[in-house]
């Protein structure tokens, strides 16, 4: 059997209990709450023509309902007072919960959305160190820090791994972890995508994982989550997490989502990991998503 394909993906989720569905995802955007109120730029919006939703299950997002232009281009969104946030993309950083003058690691800072969200969670005080592997990626992660109006984020190039030689500890980590994505994520994912490529994500996952939980303080949380609906990138992560790692797991609080999968192909993993939540597109209208909350021991 080749290990990719729509049959592949299919068949395969139908055994995690999930669904291949084409869904049509709702346009999100987040209010800055750095820069304006959601009151203030509904008002705002709604002199245009704009139509949006209040998002049920996120803090500060909304959907598209009507628009007469692209919202990527208007004054409002150069001036930072949104972004084009997808909803479950918005979760990570809810579930991580930053309290303003704080200490926050952003592993995996690029494009910024997370990282500006961050800040905005943070009240713009407390200091958020965010690091971005990938060189090219740094202009947009910058101009996007700049246009939302983030004062309280250092931002480095390089891998992550290297903050364990600065000897700090971090209250909160947001391991928004690089990830094969999910079929709704980019056009002809399916015929991309094969089992090895979602292996050697998994491998770089758990390094990632490993640097992060290095930095964090006692007691402190730490959020991983992908866009990615592979078992071998969400629970079987966490169950190597558990076994090999001092960390415990807590509830992911959230309205959406299912409990994340306690046994995968056969394989029964630990019951805790039913506290991670797992979003399938057919059941939330959103991205796949997957979010485990960690807590150091």
């Amino acid at each position: 059997m080749v290990s990719g394909g729509r049959e592949f993906f299919s068949k395969r989720y139908e055994q995690l209990g999930g669904l291949l569905a084409d869904v049509k995802l709702p346009q999100t955007v987040r209010v800055n709450t750095l820069k304006i109120t959601a009151k203030e730029l509904l008002a705002r919006l709604g002199e245009q023509g704009v139509v949006l939703k209040r998002v049920p299950f996120t803090r500060d997002g909304y959907w598209v309902e009507e628009s007469k232009f692209s919202l990527g281009a208007t004054t409002e969104f150069l001036l930072g007072y949104y972004s084009l946030q997808e909803s479950a993309a918005q979760l990570p950083v809810e579930v991580l919960d930053p309290r303003p003058g704080e200490l926050v690691l952003d592993c995996c800072a690029s494009p910024g959305g997370k990282t500006t969200q961050l800040s905005a969670r943070m009240e713009g005080r407390g200091t958020i160190v965010s690091f971005e592997l990938k060189e090219h990626r740094l202009p947009g992660l910058l101009m996007n820090l700049e246009r939302c109006g983030v004062e309280n984020s250092v931002v480095f190039a390089g891998d992550v791994s290297q903050v364990k030689s600065w000897k700090l500890e971090f209250d909160r980590v947001l391991l928004d972890a690089p990830c094969s994505g999910n079929y709704l994520s980019e056009p002809g994912w399916l015929e991309k995508r094969t089992l090895d490529g979602i292996e050697r994500s998994a491998a770089i996952q758990k390094r990632l994982l490993k640097s992060a939980v290095s930095v964090l303080k006692s007691g402190g949380v730490l959020v991983y989550s992908t866009c990615s609906l592979e078992p071998e990138e969400d629970e079987l992560n966490i169950q190597w997490v558990l076994d090999n790692l001092p960390v415990r797991l807590e509830k992911v609080s959230l309205s959406v989502g299912d409990p994340a999968l306690t046994q995968v192909f056969g394989k029964k993993l630990s019951p805790d990991i039913a506290l991670c939540r797992r979003l399938w597109p057919h059941k939330t209208n959103t991205e796949g998503f997957f979010i485990a909350k960690l807590v150091k021991l």
